[in-house]
């Protein structure tokens, strides 16, 4: 077993073995730990480098679990989503009002109103203010999955993911649906 554990971490980088023998300690087995020890020793590492190393894992892991702490409940969203939905049909309500829904070609311009200003207001309000109105109003916004800014592209993926059926739903089962996992995205609590 022990050598199992010895060419195992044989192949573990640097920072890796250094966060087995400190930081992830409790998750691994006594006979992992003296591997991962030993594979420090044989490769020399420099004690201030272990430290250094332990520093960095350990302020990156708060930053995370702080990040994680800030992500909103499903039910949020799906206020979110109630209030977003609303405030879509009045626009396309506004916007569709003059057309002629005799005409197949007025309805056929009817229908590209409604889901152009579905991508629209999507696109816009999350690239614009990382929010829509249901955001603004529950005070939470649109980020990365590191937490910066989305790009247009990642708006763009974000909410064109909206449209595969069942999306709505996906919150029930996972606590990101398939339009934050495809695009690498997230809703957090807005704190400013």
């Amino acid at each position: 077993m022990i050598t199992d554990f010895k060419d195992v971490m044989s192949k573990r980088t640097d920072d890796e073995l250094i966060q087995i023998v400190t930081i992830d300690k409790n998750k691994y087995q006594p006979l992992a730990i003296e591997a991962a020890e030993e594979e420090i020793k044989k490769r020399n590492i420099d004690t201030t480098k272990i430290e250094q190393v332990k520093v960095d894992l350990t302020t990156k892991i708060t930053e995370q679990e702080e990040f994680e702490a800030t992500k909103v409940s499903s039910s949020t969203r799906f206020i979110n989503f109630i209030i977003d939905t609303i405030v879509w049909f009045i626009i396309v309500a506004i916007l569709t009002n003059p057309i002629n829904t005799k005409s197949p070609i007025q309805m056929l311009f009817g229908y590209f109103l409604f889901f152009a200003c579905y991508i629209g207001y999507y696109v816009f309000m999350e690239t614009k203010y990382q929010k829509t109105i249901g955001k603004f109003i529950t005070k939470t916004k649109v980020v990365n999955k590191n937490g910066t800014k989305p790009k247009v592209g990642d708006v763009l993926r974000r909410t064109f993911c909206r449209l595969i059926p069942f999306d709505r739903i996906s919150f029930l089962f996972t606590a990101t649906g398939f339009h934050d996992r495809l695009s690498d995205t997230t809703i957090i609590k807005d704190v400013n």
